[in-house]
């Protein structure tokens, strides 16, 4: 009797967050990841994101900001003491840095999604939205490429192929895998509808062979994509932010242009939540950051590794 070709048995590394299952109130507890500015300076102001922290943007955002007051506020001493300040970063994707705002835990949120922004404001937790920058989500992958992607094709024949393949009986070699961050991030949020896009829903499935489900923060999301050899969706700011040895043990497969219709692009806004609606430190960074020689010019000009990591905001 021939042998009977069988698929490889669900995958049974699967790490699924439990932070979303917070119940969050005014009265959590919160702790910066990070605070900048002078060490007896009080907290004034509190952003939330996720991957630009992480990618230190919101640290050089803050810094600058910082360094802006202090030398308009020097000016006109001795009111500039009360303008010494802590800013103060906050860790949370798109998803819980909007839970942030609603609970007036944090005065600013950088987040990815703009439906979830709009709805935000609309039910008041956020009182405006300017663009902020704009990064670029890549598809990448194992050396081995065992879903055979190619250059010259786009992104939804790439997660058709990656379907397909991790499908396939018998299995590919090595397994084809997709690694998920299965955390309602932007990031998650995105590959999702790429997938539905192509008419598949592979997280639907109690168990996958092939949908790895990793709910983790992007950078520890792209480690584990590099040392399993899956295939993820990550962005530019947390590739150049990775280790050498994460970098070179993935291939980008396609990455966006930063077009506005690109299916790839990552656009951030920032909002400005209730609780900062009396907070002049919150006010002032609104407009620092929508101005081209202020928070603009530090998005274009970040390149911690020698590639600069966004793009500005478009203009208007």
């Amino acid at each position: 009797m021939a042998p009977v070709s069988r698929r490889p048995s669900p995958f049974d590394g699967d790490v699924h967050g439990s932070f979303h299952d917070l119940q969050l109130s005014s009265e959590t507890p919160l702790t910066p990841q990070q605070e900048y500015g002078p060490s007896n300076a009080p907290l004034k102001l509190r952003i939330a994101n996720g991957g630009a922290g992480q990618s230190g943007l919101i640290g050089a955002l803050a810094v600058a900001f910082i360094d802006y007051v202090k030398k308009n506020a020097s000016n006109r001493p001795p009111e500039h003491e009360k303008w010494l300040q802590l800013v103060g970063w906050y860790l949370g994707d798109t998803t819980q840095s909007l839970e942030y705002i609603e609970h007036d835990l944090v005065d600013i949120a950088v987040t990815y999604n703009e439906a979830a922004e709009l709805q935000s404001i609309k039910d008041g937790f956020s009182l405006s939205r300017i663009y902020g920058f704009r990064d670029r989500f890549m598809l990448v992958g194992p050396r081995e490429n065992p879903a055979r992607l190619e250059e010259n094709d786009d992104i939804l024949t790439m997660f058709n192929k990656i379907n397909k393949s991790g499908k396939q009986v018998p299995a590919t070699s090595p397994p084809t895998r997709f690694l998920s961050r299965y955390d309602k991030s932007a990031t998650n949020i995105k590959e999702s509808s790429l997938f539905a896009m192509i008419g598949q829903v592979p997280w639907a499935y109690a168990y996958s062979t092939w949908y790895h489900h990793y709910a983790r923060f992007p950078l520890e999301a792209l480690k584990a994509a590099s040392q399993l050899s899956e295939y993820t969706l990550t962005d530019y700011g947390t590739y150049l932010s990775s280790p050498e040895e994460v970098q070179n043990a993935v291939v980008e497969y396609k990455m966006s242009s930063g077009s506005a219709d690109d299916l790839l692009l990552n656009p951030a806004h920032v909002l400005f939540g209730k609780a900062a609606r009396e907070n002049p430190h919150a006010i002032l960074f609104m407009l620092w950051m929508h101005w081209a020689e202020g928070g603009q010019a530090i998005v274009a000009t970040y390149a911690p590794h020698g590639k600069v990591l966004y793009l500005p905001a478009p203009d208007e």
